[in-house]
């Protein structure tokens, strides 16, 4: 099996799912914190750390996916 032209093998490709799975989980966290800020006026910075680090997340997963894309 390859990802983008690379082979892979079971170690490989359980290390992009659990990268994946990170994510993932990290980018629920972040929208709960960011929804709880806003809902609870005092924790207003809350919300703006959570939007922060979600948007960390997001350019985090997107830069590491093209890292694994072959050169052309």
């Amino acid at each position: 099996m390859s990802i983008a032209g690379f082979p892979i093998g079971d170690g490989d490709r359980r290390i992009v799912t659990n990268m994946w799975t990170v994510i993932l989980i990290l980018l629920v966290l972040w929208a709960v914190l960011s929804i709880v800020g806003f809902v609870f006026e005092g924790l207003l910075w809350l919300a703006i750390i959570g939007i922060v680090l979600f948007v960390g997340t997001v350019i985090f997963g997107i830069i590491r996916q093209r890292a694994r894309r072959p050169k052309a």
